[in-house]
């Protein structure tokens, strides 16, 4: 092959690489406006575990914004947020269109289970958040309210609309993509860099930069760390699973 012709290769695949990232970009921002116009809805649906949490007190609550433009910025996230959710399956295809071409069949059948598991892990660890973590986390900041009976002065939660939306929409980031853990050790096993009984010894490392993983990527309270830490070591269990079954294939492949 010349070198014209290896040029031209390089630049068309370039080329197919524009289509699909501008036809992914034209996706989300259509999303983006479609969910603009559902944005109050959707900051509902995310903010009522706090509701739920602080009804159950029996106090009444309000979440408020300190800035003319704080709200407004907070429904464009949400919008944002719900529209690139929806997206990353359509996203994912589009990488798979990209380099499916280059693949051999037994590469094409050994990668499609991935793409299929990676947004169902990520679905799961976002309803993990909202229907589990978030609920525990917001009556455990609210057990240090106080009524001022010692002090004179009453200490009550007054959240930011802003503040709360940061927190959960980081929360089921950390996550979602804390839940691509197996989806990362089986492609790794696949390649041979790592295999079940190399996972096998290193566990008690693995078990540290979990927990310091955890403490990095959520707020800084014992409920939501250990509420990312103790499914993420399941995971790395379930992956040494996966793994020691993808080691046998490979002997038996070899």
């Amino acid at each position: 092959m010349t070198k014209s012709e290896n040029e031209g290769g390089f630049v068309s695949h370039l080329t197919e690489l524009r289509k699909r990232l501008i036809h992914s970009f034209i996706f989300l921002f259509i999303f983006f406006i479609g969910c603009y116009f559902f944005s109050e809805h959707l900051y509902g649906f995310l903010v009522e575990p706090f509701a739920k949490a602080v009804n159950e007190s029996g106090t009444d609550r309000r979440l408020i914004f300190t800035a003319l433009q704080e709200t407004f910025l907070t429904y464009l996230k949400v919008s944002f947020f719900a529209a690139f959710f929806v997206t990353c399956p359509y996203i994912l295809v589009q990488i798979w269109k990209f380099i499916a071409p280059g693949l051999y069949k037994h590469e094409k059948i050994a990668i499609v289970p991935y793409l299929v598991l990676t947004p169902i892990l990520f679905f799961l660890g976002g309803m993990l958040v909202y229907y589990l973590i978030m609920p525990l986390a917001i009556k455990f900041f609210l057990s240090f309210e106080s009524t001022g009976a010692s002090t004179g002065l009453p200490i009550q939660l007054e959240a930011k609309v802003s503040e709360y939306l940061s927190l959960v929409m980081k929360l089921i980031f950390a996550f979602g993509i804390s839940f691509q853990l197996p989806v990362v050790l089986s492609l790794l096993a696949r390649v041979g860099i790592v295999d079940a009984e190399f996972l096998r010894k290193k566990r008690k490392y693995v078990v540290v930069m979990i927990f310091a993983a955890a403490a990095l990527l959520t707020p800084p309270d014992p409920i939501t760390q250990i509420g990312l830490a103790i499914p993420l070591l399941i995971l790395y269990e379930l992956s040494i699973f996966s793994v020691n079954i993808i080691d046998k294939k490979n002997k038996k492949n070899a």
